[in-house]
Protein backbone atom coordinates (compact mmCIF):
# COMPACT_ATOMS: atom_id res chain seq x y z
CA UNK A 1 0.00 0.00 0.00
CA UNK A 2 1.15 3.62 -0.45
CA UNK A 3 3.32 4.83 2.00
CA UNK A 4 2.56 8.59 2.01
CA UNK A 5 -1.28 9.24 3.03
CA UNK A 6 -3.65 10.90 1.55
CA UNK A 7 -7.45 11.58 1.27
CA UNK A 8 -9.84 9.62 -1.19
CA UNK A 9 -12.74 11.98 -2.23
CA UNK A 10 -16.04 10.46 -4.28
CA UNK A 11 -18.70 12.74 -5.17
CA UNK A 12 -22.12 12.12 -4.76
CA UNK A 13 -25.12 12.35 -7.21
CA UNK A 14 -28.26 13.46 -5.94
CA UNK A 15 -29.93 15.56 -8.26
CA UNK A 16 -32.45 17.72 -6.79
CA UNK A 17 -31.16 16.38 -3.44
CA UNK A 18 -30.75 14.13 -0.72
CA UNK A 19 -33.12 15.29 1.70
CA UNK A 20 -37.36 15.73 1.44
CA UNK A 21 -36.68 19.68 1.08
CA UNK A 22 -33.54 19.92 -0.99
CA UNK A 23 -35.91 20.62 -4.15
CA UNK A 24 -37.07 23.54 -3.15
CA UNK A 25 -33.98 25.89 -3.59
CA UNK A 26 -35.09 28.31 -6.50
CA UNK A 27 -31.85 27.23 -8.33
CA UNK A 28 -32.46 23.49 -8.20
CA UNK A 29 -33.76 22.35 -11.65
CA UNK A 30 -36.73 20.26 -10.40
CA UNK A 31 -35.69 17.57 -13.18
CA UNK A 32 -31.80 17.30 -12.16
CA UNK A 33 -32.01 13.48 -11.25
CA UNK A 34 -33.10 12.38 -14.41
CA UNK A 35 -31.41 15.31 -16.45
CA UNK A 36 -28.14 13.72 -17.72
CA UNK A 37 -26.40 16.99 -18.75
CA UNK A 38 -26.74 17.97 -15.25
CA UNK A 39 -25.14 15.12 -13.98
CA UNK A 40 -22.58 15.64 -16.93
CA UNK A 41 -21.86 18.63 -15.76
CA UNK A 42 -21.12 17.35 -12.04
CA UNK A 43 -18.80 14.88 -13.12
CA UNK A 44 -16.90 17.58 -15.15
CA UNK A 45 -16.37 19.49 -12.60
CA UNK A 46 -15.20 16.42 -9.68
CA UNK A 47 -13.27 15.24 -12.44
CA UNK A 48 -11.30 19.10 -12.77
CA UNK A 49 -11.18 18.58 -8.84
CA UNK A 50 -9.28 14.87 -9.20
CA UNK A 51 -11.65 13.57 -7.33
CA UNK A 52 -11.51 9.39 -7.13
CA UNK A 53 -15.10 8.53 -8.07
CA UNK A 54 -18.50 9.56 -8.49
CA UNK A 55 -21.28 7.40 -6.43
CA UNK A 56 -25.27 6.87 -7.74
CA UNK A 57 -27.36 5.55 -4.42
CA UNK A 58 -30.39 3.80 -5.20
CA UNK A 59 -33.17 2.10 -3.57
CA UNK A 60 -35.63 -0.29 -5.12
CA UNK A 61 -38.77 0.54 -3.75
CA UNK A 62 -41.07 4.03 -3.02
CA UNK A 63 -44.29 5.11 -1.50
CA UNK A 64 -45.75 9.13 -1.05
CA UNK A 65 -42.86 9.52 2.15
CA UNK A 66 -39.93 8.82 -0.50
CA UNK A 67 -37.55 11.69 -0.80
CA UNK A 68 -38.23 13.40 -4.39
CA UNK A 69 -34.89 11.77 -5.56
CA UNK A 70 -35.42 8.92 -4.84
CA UNK A 71 -39.32 9.22 -6.43
CA UNK A 72 -38.00 10.01 -9.71
CA UNK A 73 -34.51 8.61 -10.90
CA UNK A 74 -31.29 7.01 -12.95
CA UNK A 75 -30.71 3.28 -12.44
CA UNK A 76 -27.17 3.56 -11.59
CA UNK A 77 -25.33 1.29 -13.79
CA UNK A 78 -26.76 3.40 -16.39
CA UNK A 79 -26.07 6.71 -15.64
CA UNK A 80 -22.45 5.87 -15.10
CA UNK A 81 -22.32 4.09 -18.32
CA UNK A 82 -23.01 7.13 -20.41
CA UNK A 83 -20.80 9.56 -17.76
CA UNK A 84 -18.13 6.68 -18.78
CA UNK A 85 -18.25 8.77 -22.31
CA UNK A 86 -18.39 11.85 -20.30
CA UNK A 87 -14.89 11.54 -18.29
CA UNK A 88 -11.60 10.03 -18.60
CA UNK A 89 -10.08 9.82 -15.64
CA UNK A 90 -12.68 9.52 -12.59
CA UNK A 91 -14.11 6.59 -10.80
CA UNK A 92 -17.87 5.21 -11.68
CA UNK A 93 -19.44 3.65 -8.11
CA UNK A 94 -22.62 2.80 -8.56
CA UNK A 95 -25.17 0.44 -5.77
CA UNK A 96 -27.05 -2.63 -6.76
CA UNK A 97 -28.47 -5.15 -4.45
CA UNK A 98 -27.49 -8.29 -4.15
CA UNK A 99 -31.16 -9.16 -2.17
CA UNK A 100 -32.96 -8.67 -5.71
CA UNK A 101 -30.15 -9.48 -8.59
CA UNK A 102 -28.89 -12.75 -10.24
CA UNK A 103 -25.17 -12.70 -9.86
CA UNK A 104 -24.53 -13.41 -13.54
CA UNK A 105 -26.30 -10.43 -14.41
CA UNK A 106 -24.33 -7.94 -11.89
CA UNK A 107 -21.45 -9.65 -13.21
CA UNK A 108 -22.33 -8.95 -16.51
CA UNK A 109 -23.29 -5.47 -15.96
CA UNK A 110 -20.02 -4.11 -13.68
CA UNK A 111 -17.53 -5.99 -16.16
CA UNK A 112 -19.47 -4.05 -19.00
CA UNK A 113 -19.23 -0.69 -17.19
CA UNK A 114 -15.58 -1.01 -16.24
CA UNK A 115 -14.62 -2.22 -20.12
CA UNK A 116 -16.60 1.13 -21.04
CA UNK A 117 -14.39 2.95 -18.94
CA UNK A 118 -11.42 1.49 -19.55
CA UNK A 119 -11.13 -0.01 -15.74
CA UNK A 120 -12.66 2.63 -13.54
CA UNK A 121 -16.12 0.50 -12.46
CA UNK A 122 -16.49 0.42 -8.55
CA UNK A 123 -19.88 -1.80 -7.22
CA UNK A 124 -21.49 -0.65 -3.77
CA UNK A 125 -22.82 -3.59 -2.65
CA UNK A 126 -25.82 -3.70 -0.47
CA UNK A 127 -28.64 -6.16 1.00
CA UNK A 128 -31.98 -3.26 0.79
CA UNK A 129 -33.62 -3.02 3.84
CA UNK A 130 -36.96 -1.76 2.57
CA UNK A 131 -39.23 -3.88 3.47
CA UNK A 132 -41.92 -3.05 0.66
CA UNK A 133 -39.16 -4.04 -2.10
CA UNK A 134 -39.98 -7.24 -1.97
CA UNK A 135 -43.34 -6.59 -4.14
CA UNK A 136 -42.13 -5.26 -6.65
CA UNK A 137 -39.58 -8.31 -7.57
CA UNK A 138 -42.89 -10.78 -7.05
CA UNK A 139 -41.23 -12.14 -3.96
CA UNK A 140 -43.19 -13.40 -0.93
CA UNK A 141 -41.73 -11.74 1.65
CA UNK A 142 -38.40 -9.16 2.39
CA UNK A 143 -35.48 -11.74 4.10
CA UNK A 144 -34.66 -10.89 7.14
CA UNK A 145 -31.73 -8.73 8.27
CA UNK A 146 -28.92 -11.68 9.06
CA UNK A 147 -30.48 -13.89 6.19
CA UNK A 148 -29.47 -11.09 3.79
CA UNK A 149 -25.81 -10.58 4.61
CA UNK A 150 -25.56 -14.28 4.04
CA UNK A 151 -27.19 -13.62 0.76
CA UNK A 152 -24.80 -10.85 0.30
CA UNK A 153 -21.55 -13.54 0.96
CA UNK A 154 -22.87 -15.81 -1.13
CA UNK A 155 -23.83 -13.11 -3.81
CA UNK A 156 -20.52 -11.50 -3.76
CA UNK A 157 -18.31 -14.91 -3.86
CA UNK A 158 -20.27 -15.64 -6.82
CA UNK A 159 -20.50 -12.32 -9.23
CA UNK A 160 -16.17 -12.29 -8.10
CA UNK A 161 -15.55 -15.81 -9.31
CA UNK A 162 -17.47 -15.13 -12.70
CA UNK A 163 -15.20 -11.78 -12.77
CA UNK A 164 -11.91 -14.18 -12.70
CA UNK A 165 -13.15 -16.75 -15.44
CA UNK A 166 -11.15 -15.17 -18.07
CA UNK A 167 -7.43 -15.19 -17.15
CA UNK A 168 -6.04 -11.79 -18.11
CA UNK A 169 -4.15 -13.10 -21.25
CA UNK A 170 -7.17 -15.38 -22.47
CA UNK A 171 -8.30 -13.67 -25.29
CA UNK A 172 -5.71 -14.88 -27.92
CA UNK A 173 -6.57 -12.67 -31.27
CA UNK A 174 -4.39 -14.65 -33.01
CA UNK A 175 -5.92 -14.35 -37.30
CA UNK A 176 -2.90 -16.63 -38.35
CA UNK A 177 -4.05 -19.36 -36.10
CA UNK A 178 -7.44 -18.79 -36.15
CA UNK A 179 -7.38 -19.16 -31.93
CA UNK A 180 -9.83 -16.28 -30.96
CA UNK A 181 -9.73 -17.41 -27.14
CA UNK A 182 -7.36 -19.86 -25.01
CA UNK A 183 -9.72 -22.38 -23.99
CA UNK A 184 -7.47 -23.23 -20.87
CA UNK A 185 -7.63 -20.09 -19.39
CA UNK A 186 -11.71 -19.84 -19.99
CA UNK A 187 -13.09 -21.34 -16.93
CA UNK A 188 -16.45 -22.11 -15.62
CA UNK A 189 -17.37 -21.65 -12.00
CA UNK A 190 -20.15 -24.14 -11.98
CA UNK A 191 -21.43 -22.79 -8.26
CA UNK A 192 -24.06 -23.93 -6.42
CA UNK A 193 -24.94 -22.84 -3.34
CA UNK A 194 -27.51 -22.13 -0.78
CA UNK A 195 -29.06 -18.91 -2.71
CA UNK A 196 -27.11 -19.18 -5.65
CA UNK A 197 -26.33 -21.24 -8.80
CA UNK A 198 -24.08 -20.05 -11.68
CA UNK A 199 -22.44 -22.25 -13.88
CA UNK A 200 -20.11 -19.75 -16.05
CA UNK A 201 -18.05 -18.34 -17.76
CA UNK A 202 -19.15 -14.98 -17.63
CA UNK A 203 -19.31 -13.54 -21.41
CA UNK A 204 -16.95 -10.29 -21.06
CA UNK A 205 -13.23 -10.96 -20.18
CA UNK A 206 -11.64 -9.40 -17.14
CA UNK A 207 -10.95 -5.03 -17.66
CA UNK A 208 -7.62 -3.10 -17.51
CA UNK A 209 -8.13 -2.96 -13.15
CA UNK A 210 -8.90 -6.81 -13.01
CA UNK A 211 -12.07 -6.42 -11.27
CA UNK A 212 -14.13 -3.46 -9.92
CA UNK A 213 -13.62 -1.69 -7.04
CA UNK A 214 -15.76 -3.53 -4.00
CA UNK A 215 -18.00 -0.75 -1.58
CA UNK A 216 -19.66 -1.45 1.14
CA UNK A 217 -21.97 0.77 3.43
CA UNK A 218 -23.67 -1.42 6.18
CA UNK A 219 -22.61 -0.36 9.73
CA UNK A 220 -24.86 -3.07 11.62
CA UNK A 221 -22.48 -5.69 13.42
CA UNK A 222 -23.41 -7.96 10.58
CA UNK A 223 -22.41 -5.46 8.03
CA UNK A 224 -19.23 -4.68 9.90
CA UNK A 225 -17.71 -7.79 9.90
CA UNK A 226 -19.18 -8.36 5.92
CA UNK A 227 -17.19 -4.77 5.20
CA UNK A 228 -14.20 -6.05 7.44
CA UNK A 229 -13.84 -9.30 5.50
CA UNK A 230 -15.21 -7.93 1.65
CA UNK A 231 -15.13 -4.69 1.19
CA UNK A 232 -12.25 -2.39 -0.39
CA UNK A 233 -13.83 0.65 0.35
CA UNK A 234 -16.98 1.28 3.42
CA UNK A 235 -19.06 4.48 3.21
CA UNK A 236 -20.41 5.41 6.49
CA UNK A 237 -22.56 8.73 8.12
CA UNK A 238 -21.05 8.96 12.10
CA UNK A 239 -22.15 12.39 12.86
CA UNK A 240 -19.30 13.27 15.41
CA UNK A 241 -15.69 13.24 15.22
CA UNK A 242 -15.66 11.03 18.45
CA UNK A 243 -18.09 8.37 16.52
CA UNK A 244 -16.42 8.66 13.40
CA UNK A 245 -12.96 7.66 15.23
CA UNK A 246 -15.19 4.62 17.55
CA UNK A 247 -16.09 3.17 13.58
CA UNK A 248 -12.40 3.90 12.22
CA UNK A 249 -10.88 1.63 15.16
CA UNK A 250 -13.52 -1.14 15.14
CA UNK A 251 -13.53 -1.87 11.27
CA UNK A 252 -9.81 -1.63 11.11
CA UNK A 253 -9.12 -4.02 14.40
CA UNK A 254 -11.98 -6.62 12.55
CA UNK A 255 -9.87 -6.25 9.08
CA UNK A 256 -6.74 -6.64 10.61
CA UNK A 257 -7.98 -10.03 12.26
CA UNK A 258 -9.04 -11.44 9.26
CA UNK A 259 -5.47 -11.01 8.07
CA UNK A 260 -6.18 -7.92 5.54
CA UNK A 261 -3.81 -4.97 4.58
CA UNK A 262 -3.43 -2.52 7.38
CA UNK A 263 -4.62 0.07 5.19
CA UNK A 264 -7.88 -1.68 3.74
CA UNK A 265 -10.63 -1.21 3.80
CA UNK A 266 -10.29 2.50 3.10
CA UNK A 267 -13.06 4.62 5.47
CA UNK A 268 -15.45 7.65 3.67
CA UNK A 269 -17.93 9.10 6.02
CA UNK A 270 -20.43 11.51 4.16
CA UNK A 271 -20.13 14.92 4.35
CA UNK A 272 -21.74 17.66 2.93
CA UNK A 273 -19.18 21.01 3.36
CA UNK A 274 -20.57 24.14 2.81
CA UNK A 275 -18.29 26.33 1.83
CA UNK A 276 -18.42 30.55 2.00
CA UNK A 277 -15.76 32.75 1.27
CA UNK A 278 -15.89 34.80 5.13
CA UNK A 279 -17.08 32.77 7.82
CA UNK A 280 -20.57 35.35 7.52
CA UNK A 281 -21.30 33.98 4.13
CA UNK A 282 -20.58 30.44 5.21
CA UNK A 283 -23.42 30.86 8.20
CA UNK A 284 -25.55 32.69 5.37
CA UNK A 285 -25.45 29.93 3.22
CA UNK A 286 -26.16 27.19 6.45
CA UNK A 287 -29.07 29.72 7.06
CA UNK A 288 -30.67 29.28 3.49
CA UNK A 289 -30.28 25.46 3.76
CA UNK A 290 -32.07 25.20 7.11
CA UNK A 291 -34.44 27.45 5.97
CA UNK A 292 -35.66 25.12 3.20
CA UNK A 293 -36.09 22.33 5.88
CA UNK A 294 -39.35 21.54 7.38
CA UNK A 295 -40.62 19.14 10.27
CA UNK A 296 -41.47 16.57 7.28
CA UNK A 297 -37.50 16.21 6.11
CA UNK A 298 -36.94 15.11 9.58
CA UNK A 299 -40.04 12.62 9.76
CA UNK A 300 -38.61 11.53 6.28
CA UNK A 301 -35.48 10.38 7.48
CA UNK A 302 -37.24 8.53 11.02
CA UNK A 303 -39.25 6.56 8.45
CA UNK A 304 -36.47 5.59 6.01
CA UNK A 305 -34.68 4.59 9.29
CA UNK A 306 -37.33 2.36 10.36
CA UNK A 307 -38.68 0.89 7.38
CA UNK A 308 -40.78 3.66 6.13
CA UNK A 309 -42.91 3.58 9.23
CA UNK A 310 -45.45 6.41 9.61
CA UNK A 311 -44.21 8.45 12.67
CA UNK A 312 -46.62 11.08 11.75
CA UNK A 313 -49.40 8.53 13.52
CA UNK A 314 -47.96 9.73 17.23
CA UNK A 315 -48.41 12.47 19.06
CA UNK A 316 -44.87 14.49 17.36
CA UNK A 317 -44.64 15.98 21.04
CA UNK A 318 -44.58 12.41 22.83
CA UNK A 319 -42.18 10.45 24.15
CA UNK A 320 -40.32 8.69 21.48
CA UNK A 321 -42.47 4.79 20.58
CA UNK A 322 -40.95 1.35 21.32
CA UNK A 323 -40.21 1.23 17.26
CA UNK A 324 -36.71 -0.87 17.65
CA UNK A 325 -38.06 -3.98 16.69
CA UNK A 326 -39.18 -2.32 12.95
CA UNK A 327 -35.09 -0.88 13.13
CA UNK A 328 -33.63 -4.38 13.62
CA UNK A 329 -35.33 -5.85 10.44
CA UNK A 330 -34.31 -2.72 8.70
CA UNK A 331 -31.88 -0.08 8.32
CA UNK A 332 -30.34 -1.76 11.72
CA UNK A 333 -27.53 0.78 11.64
CA UNK A 334 -29.17 3.95 11.02
CA UNK A 335 -32.27 2.96 13.48
CA UNK A 336 -29.44 2.18 16.34
CA UNK A 337 -28.03 5.33 16.22
CA UNK A 338 -30.91 7.48 16.14
CA UNK A 339 -32.35 5.53 19.01
CA UNK A 340 -29.17 5.61 21.03
CA UNK A 341 -29.47 9.55 20.41
CA UNK A 342 -33.33 9.51 21.66
CA UNK A 343 -32.31 7.63 24.62
CA UNK A 344 -29.42 9.93 25.34
CA UNK A 345 -31.68 13.27 25.82
CA UNK A 346 -35.34 11.41 26.27
CA UNK A 347 -35.92 13.08 22.94
CA UNK A 348 -39.94 13.47 21.40
CA UNK A 349 -40.29 12.71 18.28
CA UNK A 350 -40.14 16.19 16.97
CA UNK A 351 -37.20 16.67 19.00
CA UNK A 352 -35.37 13.93 17.17
CA UNK A 353 -36.86 14.93 13.85
CA UNK A 354 -35.68 18.41 13.38
CA UNK A 355 -32.44 17.73 14.50
CA UNK A 356 -32.08 14.98 11.85
CA UNK A 357 -33.79 17.73 9.22
CA UNK A 358 -30.56 20.46 10.11
CA UNK A 359 -27.98 19.04 11.23
CA UNK A 360 -25.04 21.29 11.82
CA UNK A 361 -21.66 19.30 10.76
CA UNK A 362 -17.98 20.64 11.66
CA UNK A 363 -17.59 21.36 7.81
CA UNK A 364 -19.28 24.72 7.91
CA UNK A 365 -16.70 27.76 7.04
CA UNK A 366 -14.37 29.32 4.85
CA UNK A 367 -12.32 27.28 2.60
CA UNK A 368 -9.13 26.64 5.08
CA UNK A 369 -12.14 26.23 8.03
CA UNK A 370 -13.16 23.37 6.01
CA UNK A 371 -10.38 22.03 4.67
CA UNK A 372 -9.01 22.11 8.10
CA UNK A 373 -11.97 19.76 9.47
CA UNK A 374 -11.55 17.45 7.24
CA UNK A 375 -7.42 16.96 7.69
CA UNK A 376 -8.41 16.61 11.49
CA UNK A 377 -10.91 13.83 10.79
CA UNK A 378 -8.13 12.09 8.49
CA UNK A 379 -4.95 12.99 11.02
CA UNK A 380 -7.13 11.79 13.95
CA UNK A 381 -8.17 8.48 11.98
CA UNK A 382 -11.73 9.13 11.79
CA UNK A 383 -11.46 9.31 7.76
CA UNK A 384 -9.39 7.94 5.15
CA UNK A 385 -11.52 10.05 3.05
CA UNK A 386 -15.09 11.53 2.64
CA UNK A 387 -17.56 10.80 0.26
CA UNK A 388 -18.86 14.28 -0.59
CA UNK A 389 -22.66 15.63 -1.18
CA UNK A 390 -23.70 18.55 -2.48
CA UNK A 391 -25.78 20.76 0.04
CA UNK A 392 -26.38 23.87 -1.81
CA UNK A 393 -26.49 24.02 -5.62
CA UNK A 394 -22.82 25.46 -6.35
CA UNK A 395 -21.31 24.27 -3.28
CA UNK A 396 -19.53 21.55 -5.45
CA UNK A 397 -17.61 24.46 -7.66
CA UNK A 398 -16.89 26.37 -4.46
CA UNK A 399 -15.27 23.41 -3.20
CA UNK A 400 -13.25 22.11 -6.07
CA UNK A 401 -11.93 26.09 -6.31
CA UNK A 402 -11.02 27.04 -2.76
CA UNK A 403 -10.96 23.83 -0.60
CA UNK A 404 -9.20 21.87 -2.92
CA UNK A 405 -6.04 23.37 -3.67
CA UNK A 406 -5.37 23.84 0.17
CA UNK A 407 -5.85 20.12 0.64
CA UNK A 408 -3.06 19.96 -2.75
CA UNK A 409 -1.21 23.01 -1.21
CA UNK A 410 -0.75 20.64 2.38
CA UNK A 411 0.27 17.72 0.09
CA UNK A 412 -2.85 16.03 1.42
CA UNK A 413 -4.51 15.42 -2.08
CA UNK A 414 -3.05 14.77 -5.14
CA UNK A 415 -2.77 17.51 -8.15
CA UNK A 416 -2.84 15.03 -11.40
CA UNK A 417 -4.71 11.07 -11.52
CA UNK A 418 -1.50 9.15 -11.07
CA UNK A 419 -2.74 6.32 -12.93
CA UNK A 420 -5.02 4.95 -15.89
CA UNK A 421 -7.61 2.86 -13.34
CA UNK A 422 -9.79 3.59 -10.63
CA UNK A 423 -7.57 0.64 -8.99
CA UNK A 424 -4.60 2.28 -9.51
CA UNK A 425 -5.78 5.83 -8.59
CA UNK A 426 -7.30 4.55 -5.46
CA UNK A 427 -4.64 2.69 -3.93
CA UNK A 428 -6.08 -0.59 -4.02
CA UNK A 429 -3.85 -3.49 -4.95
CA UNK A 430 -4.75 -5.45 -8.08
CA UNK A 431 -6.56 -8.54 -7.65
CA UNK A 432 -4.87 -11.61 -9.19
CA UNK A 433 -7.08 -13.92 -11.01
CA UNK A 434 -7.36 -16.82 -8.69
CA UNK A 435 -6.82 -19.27 -11.94
CA UNK A 436 -3.22 -17.54 -12.87
CA UNK A 437 -2.45 -17.77 -9.09
CA UNK A 438 -3.15 -21.31 -8.87
CA UNK A 439 -0.99 -22.39 -11.99
CA UNK A 440 2.01 -20.23 -10.86
CA UNK A 441 1.91 -21.97 -7.06
CA UNK A 442 1.55 -25.29 -8.82
CA UNK A 443 4.28 -24.74 -10.76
Amino acid sequence: MTQNRTLKLGFILHGVGRTWDDWRHPERDVRASTRFSFYRHQAKIAENGKFDFLFVADSLSINEKSSPHYLNRFEPVTILSALAGATDHIGLVGTVSVSYTEPFNVARQFASLDHISHGRAGWNVVTSWLADTAANYGRARHPAHDERYRIAAEHLSVVQGLWDSWEDDALVGDKKSGVFVNPDKLHRLDHAGQYFQSRGPLNIDRSPQGQPVIFQAGASEEGKNFAARHAEVVFCGPHTLQEAQSYYKDLKNRAHKLGRDADLPFILPGAAPIVGLTEEDAEARYQELTALTSIETGLGFLARAFNDHDFRQYDLDSPFPDVEHIGNESNQSASQRILERVRADNLTIRQIALELATPRSDFIGTPTQVADALQNWFETKGADGFNIFEALPGQLELFVEHVIPILQDRGLFRREYEHETFRENLGVPFPVNRYTLNRAQAS
